[in-house]
């Protein structure tokens, strides 16, 4: 049979009776969107489908097991008007995953110009090209991997096209586009876009995700920005500041939120239109620069109450060349461990501190015991999240072998990682 996207069909399997709408599939699966809002997905071989209702103006995306759609890896036909030019850079993760079935497990199969034939749409946005980086897990991720990258993204930059867009997988997404924050200064926008769920879930969250990262990819907005969904309904997406955004939820769809700040802005996933809340660096305004150079020697240290200090010694004496404190409140360790903190000042290792509550700005003047780790030399992250002062420090330690040039630095805002004030 024939169906078409938008085409409104019924799913029958195992007894049980599916209606949706058809969604952009993977080859060999139809996804429909259902009336309570979720997609499910089903293997073409094994359901029954009857078309219920024509959509006479989708024209575009032929889906599996149409007679107008296309074999895994054949060319899909381009529109006749010029669009602008993005790079698809893929790194792996859920975005570019399927479920291996022998052992139920998301693996990372799927290169860029397969999102391109799962995603149709994409390519009434721009003319796409692809590119694999890597084929890994975010966990999988260092700073060699993000160095990798950076450099894939400025030659992409350097050949001329009108934004990028990198796939990654969500666990670790924001450390990448911190990373990719601090190395690059773009002229175009550079877009991190995941999924919560892959291609053949139900409910999967990677079609929307990638056509609004397109969207913002060949938007205004030249910064490194996430672009992930805003609620747990396929309404809009939200864009996220690369070193303002923090995973928040394990598996919910709207998982990403900016913290501390506003989202630059919103993608309507109906109207395509963009939505900004706050201030942006706009296409062109800055020149393209490279600024290579990851500390890897660097550490995240939690503190929690009754630990021991003697902790900090592995890092002092293990060659670190630098550490955050994630401490409580405005910024606080205990009484016992100003003395290492100290000790690790002395050794010509920046110590920075950064809150555990992760909404708001510490400060160490309040209390005595505040006082006496900047007495001791630590430095106030501001309102900075702790994994983007972690990639911060790493980066400014890649850049610069003298401490006290490493500490101004660090006390600067050099990517938007520090509000002006406090956000309420």
């Amino acid at each position: 049979m024939e169906f078409k996207q938008g085409d409104r069909v019924r799913i029958e399997k195992n007894g049980t009776v599916y209606e949706g709408k058809v969604m952009p599939s993977m080859e060999g699966y139809i996804t429909i969107k259902m009336n309570s809002g979720y997609n499910a997905g089903f293997s073409m071989d094994k359901v029954k489908i009857t078309l219920l209702e024509n959509n006479g103006e989708s024209t575009n995306g032929s889906l599996n097991g149409s007679k107008e759609s296309k074999a895994a890896g054949e060319e899909i036909p381009k529109p006749g008007k010029k669009l602008p030019k993005v790079a698809i850079l893929s790194t792996g993760g859920t975005i570019a995953s399927k479920i291996d079935y022998r052992t139920g497990a998301v693996t990372s199969q799927f290169t860029a110009d397969d999102i391109l034939t799962a995603i149709p749409e994409l390519r009434e946005i721009a003319d796409f090209k692809g590119r694999v980086i890597s084929s890994i897990l975010s966990e999988n991720m260092d700073s060699e991997s993000w160095q990798n990258l950076a450099r894939a993204v400025v030659e992409e930059i350097e050949a001329g096209v009108d934004g990028i867009i990198v796939t990654h997988g969500t666990d670790t997404m924001m450390y990448t586009a911190a990373a990719l924050s601090f190395m690059i200064d773009t002229p175009v926008p550079i877009v991190l876009v995941g999924s919560q769920r892959s291609a053949d879930r139900p409910s999967s969250d990677n079609a929307m995700n990638a056509i609004c990262a397109a969207l913002v990819a060949v938007s205004d907005i030249a910064e490194v920005s996430v672009v992930m969904h805003g609620t747990t309904s396929d309404d809009f997406c939200e864009i996220h500041r690369g070193t303002k955004v923090r995973k928040m939820h394990t598996s919910r769809r709207d998982a990403f939120k900016s913290v501390n700040s506003l989202p630059i802005g919103i993608v309507d996933y109906d109207t395509r239109e963009i939505k900004t809340f706050i201030d942006y660096t706009k296409r062109g305004e800055k020149t393209l620069k490279f600024k290579p150079g990851m500390e890897s020697k660097c550490a995240l240290v939690k503190f929690t109450p009754g630990s021991d200090p003697s902790i900090l010694d592995c890092y002092i004496n293990g060659g670190y060349k630098g550490l955050v404190l994630e401490g409580t409140g405005l910024g606080h360790v205990s009484t016992k461990w100003i003395p290492m903190v100290r000790k690790a000042v002395n050794a010509k290792m920046p110590v920075m501190v950064t809150s555990q509550c992760l909404n708001g700005r510490i400060c160490d003047r309040v209390y005595d015991t505040g006082r006496d780790m900047l007495k001791a030399g630590a430095i106030e992250g501001e309102d900075t999240l702790p994994e983007t002062a972690l990639v911060k420090l790493m980066w400014v330690l890649g850049q610069t072998d003298e401490f006290d040039e490493a500490i101004e630095m660090l006390r600067e805002d050099l990517s938007g990682e520090i509000t002006k004030c406090c956000f309420k």
